[in-house]
């Protein structure tokens, strides 16, 4: 969903954000009042901290399980592809070249339509119609040697696989995380380093420190989150390299 430079400029802004609080918190609410209350920060701050650590932990992932699982798919749908393509030349002659067409030109709407189509948050409607054309071909099929009937049903049953990858593809492509996590993200973020730059340290250039580390590692989780949320949106997103393999090794002219 993110470029490398938003990314980039977003870790900037974040990182300046936090020292800048960290210096009007030093005027408004000195450190030396804020030693008193040490006791009670250090508390809240750990407290704050081991909540937020599990919850990002979990939401890294979970986002990333998804993403492995949406990769997963892809290359799932593309060997579905090639595997419709091989069990072509066993059926009789119309229906083998029709088949053997629409293969190369499913193969040809992902790379061309499908891919652009979910990087910009659309849902692809080219590979669909070439699905609804192999489905009639096969179904139009009439076997008249054992060999053609195998090659039909198993022809029929890599369709049916391919058809469902593909509906779980345009499903993954949709799917994201609902708002209230993000407000669950962000708000802990913001109060777990509140909560480490409230402490009333001696060692100024420490207590900076510390903060910005923080601060860094969050921020750089968030962005993680954000980037493999949408797994087919941004700078971090699966390949289409499984039906390029499909399109030059087996379907290519």
């Amino acid at each position: 969903m993110l470029s490398a430079f938003e990314n980039f400029v977003i870790l900037i802004v974040v990182m300046t954000l936090a020292m800048l609080f960290l210096t009007v918190l030093d005027r408004v609410w000195p450190r030396e009042r804020r030693r008193a209350h040490n006791d009670l920060i250090g508390w809240q701050a750990s407290i704050l901290g081991t909540t937020y650590a599990v919850i990002l932990g979990f939401m890294l992932y979970t986002v990333w399980t998804a993403f492995i699982d949406a990769n997963l798919n892809v290359d799932l749908e593309a060997n579905a592809l090639r595997n419709i393509y091989r069990l072509a030349t066993g059926l009789p002659g119309e229906q083998r070249g029709q088949l053997t067409e629409d293969v190369r030109r499913y193969a040809e709407a992902v790379l061309k339509y499908d891919w652009p189509a979910m990087a910009a948050g659309r849902l692809p409607e080219e590979s669909h119609e070439i699905n609804e054309r192999m489905w009639k071909t096969l179904m139009s099929v009439k076997a008249a040697s054992p060999t053609e009937l195998t090659a039909e049903d198993h022809a029929l049953s890599e369709l049916s696989m391919l058809t469902q990858h593909r509906r779980t593809r345009l499903i993954q492509s949709t799917a994201r995380l609902p708002f209230i996590f993000w407000c669950v993200l962000i708000i802990g973020g913001i109060l777990t380093v509140f909560a480490a730059a409230s402490f009333g340290s001696q060692n100024i250039a420490l207590h900076r420190i510390q903060v910005f580390s923080l601060a860094l590692l969050i921020t750089l989780v968030l962005l993680a989150i954000a980037d493999v949320n949408r797994p087919f949106q941004g700078w971090v997103h699966i390949s289409s390299y499984a039906f390029v393999r499909a399109q030059e090794n087996t379907i290519g002219p």
